[in-house]
């Protein structure tokens, strides 16, 4: 059986390891700074044990799965302390600043920017979900800077899992994750934070709240520790797209003062065309 480290046991990670595990192939090695986390997904089965010292050298494949801030010092850590037949792979949402720190590593032929795009708002090795990546999207970004070996088994292995794999530049895949994710997120959080300071004064505001504000603010219960790096390593390309995000947003509540009722049906309407895109993607 493979040995495949994992590091970083919250949903992602965890979700690894459990699919990993389901395939009867592999054999799973887990570390976690968080003492509790990594018992946990021992205790639930998720691994076979804590991934020591000695064992790193034995691995075939390593997972980073862990936040952004961290995961350049990790990646060149295990980069450094693994053997030449080892692939290793991240899980992060930015990858631009892991291509730079990475790029003269002398194992960079190693290592494949991977960022599986699957996830729910919960987190730690209680959040891990089996099937999590079943049917969902894989981005492998700056695949030129990856020994084809070792590409084609971690290409091969997201397959395994159910993935279909896709290609991006690094700097382009930040871009366009701010419009389809990082401003989600931050639109969530916030939302729930102007509902929340209306809540001060109003304590029956909640029992209003039916499906579809649940669904708009499901994301605000992400993870602080996860979410906060993502925001400022990412700050470029969210800004640009927060500004453009906040430009519609006065548009609006100028067609609304003005009682512009033809024009904000038309505007409704074709925000409308977005369900067809969407549902032609899944």
């Amino acid at each position: 059986m493979k040995k495949i480290g994992i590091i970083g046991t919250g949903l992602i990670g965890g979700s690894f390891a459990l699919a990993l595990k389901q395939t009867g192939k592999y054999r799973i090695f887990v570390r976690d700074n968080n003492p509790e986390h990594l018992n946990q997904a021992i205790a639930m089965g998720l691994a076979d044990g804590e991934l020591r010292e000695r064992i790193c050298s034995e691995l075939d494949g390593v997972i980073l799965a862990v936040p952004v801030n961290v995961l350049p010092d990790i990646a060149e850590e295990f980069l450094n302390k693994t053997k030449e037949h080892t692939w290793i792979f991240d899980t992060g949402s930015i990858k631009s600043n892991l291509a730079r720190r990475l790029k003269n590593h002398p194992a960079r032929k190693r290592f494949v920017l991977s960022h599986p795009i699957a996830g729910t708002e919960y987190s730690g090795p209680k959040a891990a979900v089996p099937g999590l990546f079943q049917g969902k999207i894989n981005i492998i970004c700056n695949p030129g800077e990856t020994d084809k070996k070792m590409l084609d088994k971690v290409v091969k292995l997201h397959e395994e899992l159910g993935m279909t794999n896709y290609f991006l530049q690094a700097d382009e895949h930040d871009k366009h994750i701010a419009y389809v994710s990082h401003l989600s997120h931050v639109s969530s959080f916030i939302l729930g934070k102007t509902v929340m300071d209306v809540e001060e004064n109003e304590q029956n505001i909640f029992l209003m709240a039916g499906s579809g504000f649940a669904s708009t603010v499901r994301l605000a219960k992400s993870s602080p520790e996860t979410w906060t790096p993502i925001f400022l390593h990412n700050k470029e390309a969210l800004l640009k797209v927060l500004k453009a995000y906040i430009d519609n947003l006065n548009i609006f509540v100028d067609l609304l003062e003005k009682d512009r009722e033809e024009e904000i049906k038309n505007l409704l309407a074709n925000i409308n065309k977005i369900g067809k895109i969407i549902d032609g993607i899944k």
